[in-house]
């Protein structure tokens, strides 16, 4: 007797509440993690990548490591994002090098973070700054 098997529209959710999406270069693979992010995180996804696109039009994406990836054609990645249980963890990968520096030091000496909890009430125009400066830094070549 043949298996039935049921092709699933979501996607799932690894540790954290963070989508399982696969690898994939432009906005639709972005679309699909933020679709698929749980509860509150989906509105600040959608919030993130439009800031993203309205401060950086010409900004690349991808998905990777079941992550957002935003970076500039021949410069490399500047940015990231990912669900953890209790906020999303927006990486700047040069963020050491931004003024003032993102508040969360990293292992890495070059990366900084910020953590956007649920009822965190954060800055548009500080982050539309930071991403403007990681934007026109040397970004990572990580794949």
């Amino acid at each position: 007797m043949a298996r039935k098997t049921t092709n699933s529209s979501k996607p799932k959710l690894l540790s954290g509440g963070n989508p399982q999406i696969p690898k994939g270069d432009g906005d639709a693979p972005v679309q699909a993690y933020i679709a698929a992010m749980p509860g509150w995180k989906q509105d600040v996804g959608r919030r993130l990548d439009a800031l993203v696109t309205e401060t950086v039009p010409a900004a690349r994406k991808a998905v990777r490591w079941n992550s957002p990836f935003y970076g500039i054609e021949d410069n490399g990645w500047f940015l990231s994002f990912h669900c953890f249980t209790n906020y999303i963890k927006v990486t700047f990968l040069n963020g050491a090098a931004l003024d003032p520096p993102p508040p969360v030091l990293s292992k890495h000496e070059l990366v900084r973070y910020l953590h956007i909890a649920e009822d965190h009430d954060w800055n548009d125009g500080q982050l539309a700054d930071w991403i403007s400066q990681a934007s026109k830094a040397p970004g990572e070549d990580l794949f």
